[in-house]
Parts: C-alpha cells; structure tokens; sequence
C-alpha cells in the first residue's frame, strides 16, 4: 500500500472514532471516505451501535449496504455529522468536491449536518483553490448558455465526458469542469456560479466546515 492511499486509510478510520451510538451520519463520497465507510460497518457490527447513515450517491449508498450500515433519508432525520471527501481545501477550510460527480447531494446532505468534518491526504491542501477545476452540476437544455455565462465569470468550462459520452450525475445531468485562473473569493464564485440559470449546483464548499481531518506521513494533522 502505497503512502498516499495509507493517508487515506489512516484518516478514514479516524473519523470512525468521532461517531457516537445513536447518531445519523452523512455518508460522503470518493475514495477516502471508503475507508470511513467500511470501518464504520465494522464498528456497528462489533459494538451493536444504533447509527443511521444517509447516503450522498450511489456509491455510499451501496457501499454502506454491502457494509451493512442501516440507512435513512433526509426526509426522514436530520444529520447528526456528516463526513465527506475533498479534491482541495484551502487554509481557511474552503473546498473543491466532485471529482466523482455527487457534489450536490453532498452539499444539500453536508450543509445541512449539524457538524461537518472533510477527511483528505496531504496532497489536497492547497494556498488557494484553482489547481482543480470547479464541477457544475447543469441542467441538459441550459448547457449552451450556461457555458456563455461561466465564462464571463473567468471560467474556461468543459462538458465531462465518460468515455465517448457525457457524464451523467446521479441527477440525470451534466457535469461542466471549469478552470479558473484563480479564486480568491471563493463564498463569492460559488453563490454567482449558482446565480446562473440553468446551474443545479456548483463543487465550491465555502461554509459550514467544522474540521479537516488531514493524513500525513508523519500521523494525522486537524485543521480548525
């Protein structure tokens, strides 16, 4: 295993640790919360914990199933804590998210938790966001306009594509990848990226974080 994916474990398992009996948990998405998944299945079972988890995409959503994680909606709970992936984070607990395309049911599950804590390696700190494009969630019709919009904001957009055809979100939507040269507001991009009609969601996450759980090579960094 090499030491990047070792980081990934290592603050997977960690924020098992934070959840508590009787807790509804939002299950977040990518390749570093599936750690977290698959330790939380294995500390309910071990422990018989009333826990409840509320999925953010297909993938936790079967994932936790095949862990054996009892899980609900948010027309039924609200979220106690909600632990989710990050493609950046910047020194202020901005983020960039979906990279896999679930950006918006994350945001609707992870703004909505009463404690929000993003679980990432190392290598996702950054100064500033912009290393990785921002995912916009659009609605098919409105792509040509929505385009036109973003890149009067400064964007360059890409329609994502999945081999010869576009991504389609857990929605039925297209993802729009946009590069910005920088974003040195990032509360601001995001609120005007969704100002466009047309737009379901944006990957900018510029509130509601409590803590970043950070794996090194030298052990787990917190960010508050």
């Amino acid at each position: 295993m090499d030491s990047r994916t070792l980081q990934k474990k290592l603050v997977g398992y960690e924020a098992a640790k934070r959840i508590k009996d009787g807790q509804v948990v939002g299950l977040g998405t990518g390749t570093t919360v599936r750690y977290f998944i698959e330790k939380l299945g294995e500390k309910i079972k071990e422990r018989e914990l009333d826990i409840l988890g509320i999925p953010t995409s297909y993938q936790s959503f079967l994932l936790a199933k095949n862990c054996g994680i009892p899980l609900t909606t948010l027309e039924e709970h609200d979220v106690d804590i909600a632990i989710d992936g990050a493609d950046e984070v910047d020194k202020k607990l901005n983020l960039i998210k979906g990279k896999g395309g679930a950006h918006t049911q994350e945001k609707i599950v992870d703004y909505s938790a009463k404690k929000f804590i993003v679980i990432v390696d190392e290598s996702k700190i950054v100064d500033e966001l912009g290393k990785s494009p921002v995912p916009v969630e659009v609605i098919p019709s409105s792509l040509r306009m929505v385009c036109e919009n973003i890149k009067k904001l400064g964007g360059k957009p890409s329609l994502r594509f999945y081999k010869y055809t576009p991504w389609i979100s857990d929605n039925g939507n297209f993802i729009i990848d946009v590069k910005f040269d920088s974003i040195g507001d990032p509360s601001r991009l995001e609120k005007e990226l969704n100002n466009i009609p047309g737009v379901v969601e944006n990957g900018i996450f510029s509130k509601n974080v409590d803590e970043v759980l950070v794996g090194t090579k030298n052990g787990i960094k917190v960010l508050k």
